[in-house]
């Protein structure tokens, strides 16, 4: 690179560093976001348990609670849990519905994981809940949706939380600070491998 390309670079990244100060001392409001992770695409809950690691690393507690999902092994829970009492982990679910086949049963299951929810969004020492699974339980009518943004809304005011899956309704979306959607471009699911330890759970 000549050094005239070098000045032209130069210049070019300043004025972008410029731009880049000026936006970010703009924002100045500090309070607990609220996030959707959405869409038929992979890494929706490994997105939320990179944002629990965030959290611990600052020394925040950490409360998670799974909707849907029964009590199988996952790599996550057991490295998780050597934070120690600053993790909370609850699976609530029996497994995905068509696994368990039976709506009250289900229905039964999220309320009880909804009233341990509760409990984490009431608590000031807990910097982030991670509601796993709770758009499917939302989806399939499970939980009063109302009730649960209620629940949401009334947390407190540094308290993040994180829910995923698929089908996010359009009043929780509105509702989110934060919403990403994971769009599937390709899964290796559907090329006969099958999940993994390490990698899907």
């Amino acid at each position: 690179m000549s050094s005239e390309d070098e000045r032209r670079h130069r210049e070019k990244m300043q004025k972008r560093k410029d731009v880049q100060d000026r936006e970010v001392s703009e924002k100045t409001i500090e309070k607990g976001v609220l996030a959707v992770h959405t869409g038929p695409g992979k890494g929706k809950s490994t997105a939320a348990f990179g944002l629990a690691l965030r959290m611990l690393g600052h020394g925040r507690r950490v409360v998670i609670v799974q909707f849907i999902k029964g009590a199988w092994s996952t790599g996550e829970r057991p490295a998780l849990e050597r934070f120690g009492d600053l993790v909370e982990w609850h699976s609530m679910g029996e497994g995905f519905t068509w696994e368990t086949q039976d709506r009250a049963r289900d229905v039964a299951a999220c309320e009880r994981a909804w009233d341990v929810a509760v409990a984490a969004l009431q608590r000031e020492d807990v910097g982030l809940v991670v509601l796993d699974e709770l758009n499917i339980a939302l989806r399939y009518d499970y939980l009063p949706l109302q009730r649960v943004l209620a629940d949401l809304q009334a947390r407190p005011f540094m308290q993040h939380v994180v829910i995923t899956g698929r089908n996010a309704k359009p009043e929780l979306i509105d509702a989110a600070d934060l919403v990403t959607e994971m769009t599937l471009v390709k899964h290796h699911f559907k090329a006969g491998v099958k999940a993994q330890p390490g990698f899907e759970f």
